[in-house]
């Protein structure tokens, strides 16, 4: 397989050579990862695709899940003798990756997608559509690293989308958006011109947003079952049950993702101000650097949402994600210090074990 049609390149490239000139993994080639289920890893190498696993000094050493391969990840895998399975040595380093908090009450970091250059926010032009929900979504696009797009699908349903891109004008700031039709075909080609040779996208929103279908329609072929819409919410009911990597005609790469219930956001205060670019400007004009935009006098926000420049729920929506972050940051450094508490607890234990033994 020519690993180029599935995003091999520098950074990439250079790692793994540098990784592979020494002893230690000598004996791998680079992969990308395809599919991930519970642990095991479909990877493609230009020798062909292997279901692998991480070997045991890769477990060992690895700290938490975002150490674990990912769909998107590129690895450093060596192949069983005389089977079509690998076992992964190696995660070169990301240069992108969009996470999600896990669902539930822990706080535990979760990637959606690896090392893509473009994610595409899919919403439909019906009672999917939810400026609210756009803004948490770009919020973790931008942290990602990677350049977010709004996709518009099911634009042959919808009889007033310039309603639509009206209330989008007013949270989607520097965003490209196009609309879309997989039905008849209109703007298949606007999508398309993201996908260049060695450019690796991710599909990302709720169920029914469209993006199976999506996939289906860039690809050329029925990569992703697709059931029908109802007929009672104009809502299609798609059947992605797990994260893909697929090659695209034209050299790019597309993961498909299910679709998403919520998405609780981990650390992403960058996020956050990219996001909400109109805010972090006005607030630049704030005679306090530490205005909370609430009460304090002299504050460019509050002027803003006062003299109707600023829609109050835009900033009620800002502070609510503002709030979500700080509770994770706060929970994450409780988590931290009982580590770093436990470890010394530990520490302490074993040098009174070691103690006793000399004592003897």
């Amino acid at each position: 397989m020519n690993t180029t049609q599935y995003g091999f390149k520098d950074p990439f490239k250079t790692q793994a050579e540098s990784l592979m000139a020494t002893p230690e993994f000598s004996r791998c080639i680079p992969g990308r990862v395809v599919l991930e289920h519970k642990r095991m890893y479909r990877v493609v190498t230009e020798h062909g695709e292997w279901l692998s696993a991480v070997s045991g000094s890769f477990a060992f050493h690895s700290a938490g899940r975002m150490d674990f391969p990912s769909v998107g990840d590129w690895v450093l895998v060596e192949q069983m003798p005389g089977e079509e399975k690998g076992i992964i040595h190696a995660l070169l380093d990301r240069t992108s990756v969009f996470t999600r908090k896990e669902a539930g009450q822990r706080v535990e970091e979760q990637i959606v997608a690896a090392n893509v250059d473009i994610v595409f926010l899919v919403m439909s032009l019906n009672a999917d559509f939810n400026a609210r929900r756009l803004e948490r979504y770009l919020v973790a696009a931008w942290d990602s690293g990677a350049r977010p797009v709004i996709v518009l699908t099911k634009k042959d349903l919808c009889e007033n989308p310039s309603d639509y891109l009206d209330e989008l004008g007013g949270v989607a700031f520097g965003v490209d958006t196009v609309l879309v039709s997989a039905v008849t075909g209109e703007g298949l080609d606007e999508v398309r011109a993201f996908l260049g040779e060695g450019v690796t996208a991710a599909l990302l929103g709720s169920s029914g947003a469209g993006k199976s279908t999506l996939t289906n329609a860039l690809s050329g072929k029925e990569m992703m079952a697709v059931q029908d819409i109802r007929e009672d919410d104009a809502k299609g009911r798609h059947t992605t049950t797990h994260r893909e990597l697929i090659p695209l005609p034209g050299g790019a790469c597309l993961i498909d993702t299910p679709g998403m219930r919520e998405l609780q956001l981990m650390d992403q205060s960058e996020g956050l101000e990219s996001g909400f670019s109109d805010i972090d400007e006005l607030a630049d004009s704030c005679r306090y650097r530490d205005c909370g935009h609430k009460k304090e006098p002299g504050c460019a926000v509050r002027e803003a949402v006062e003299e109707g420049r600023l829609p109050e729920e835009r900033l009620t929506s800002y502070f609510k994600l503002q709030r979500e972050i700080a509770y994770i940051e706060q929970k994450s450094d409780a988590r931290a210090r009982m580590a770093s508490a436990k470890q010394r607890k530990d520490l302490t234990k074993a040098v009174r074990r070691a103690q006793k033994q000399k004592k003897r």
